[in-house]
């Protein structure tokens, strides 16, 4: 596949490319704060690591950036609907100032029959949400062309402006009790004990889990992250995929 590098929607590549072959971002900054943001360090700290979210520069306001969007999505259509299309690498998707063009953006796939996923930090998006975008009635909202993910670590005190993660846990088993597709980023593993808890939490209520080290970070002794692997294979249902990332992978050979 040629890879595809607009506005709006582009191939991501490295880490990101594990989650998706097709992303989405509007936005750039992010008021979650998170002490261990990757887009906060290096070269990308005064490009996408400001403290609150903005529209990016190349579009000339949201009206504008939904219109490219649209184009985009027609234009690659056949390839995105094959994985999907996610939603975002370099903000939150549920900030307020995120919401509302994130949610329209969600609305036009699903139309189009292109399923999405979501990845966030916050829980108090869900009373904000119009499902009726999506479909008339929450019995037909229910597919698994939406798929909403929650980041856990365990850790709030490094996360001070997001939603704590026994909310984020609580907004996962609503969703899912709605029907919708949930998944958990448990990454970055920032200590072994707080992401089996995390893992532990949301069994029953978890369709997929992607567990990944921390970017540049300290690892874990390969040992205690071997033990780790096999507690949480005991514990995760048959049924539900669990996706070891690159970061655990290639640490263990």
């Amino acid at each position: 596949m040629k890879k595809f590098n607009g506005k709006a929607i582009y191939n991501p590549h490295g880490k990101a490319g594990e989650y998706s072959a097709w992303a989405c971002n509007f936005y750039v900054g992010c008021s979650n704060m998170c002490a261990y943001c990757y887009c906060k360090k290096g070269i990308l700290k005064n490009a996408m690591g400001m403290d609150h979210a903005q529209l990016k520069k190349c579009f000339k306001d949201e009206n504008e950036a939904f219109e490219i969007y649209h184009k985009e999505l027609k234009q690659n259509i056949e390839e995105i609907k094959k994985t999907g299309l996610f939603f975002t690498f370099t903000s939150d998707p549920f900030l307020p100032e995120t919401i509302d063009l994130t949610w329209k953006a969600v609305a036009l796939a699903y139309s189009l029959g292109v399923p999405c996923q979501l990845l966030t930090k916050r829980a108090d998006f869900i009373n904000k949400l119009d499902f009726g975008m999506i479909a008339s009635s929450l019995e037909l909202a229910h597919t698994d062309k939406i798929s909403f993910g929650f980041s856990l670590t365990g850790a709030d005190n490094l996360e001070p402006n997001a939603s704590s993660n026994e909310e984020r846990i609580r907004a996962m088993k609503r969703l899912h009790s709605m029907g919708f597709k949930t998944w958990a980023s448990i990454e970055p593993i920032i200590d072994l004990y707080k992401s089996f808890k995390m893992i532990e939490e949301t069994i029953g209520y978890c369709d997929q889990y992607k567990i990944g080290l921390m970017s540049g970070g300290i690892k874990p002794p390969k040992d205690s992250l071997s033990l780790f692997i096999g507690k949480v294979h005991d514990i995760v249902p048959f049924n539900i995929q669990i996706y070891w990332k690159h970061s655990i992978t290639d640490y263990l050979k």
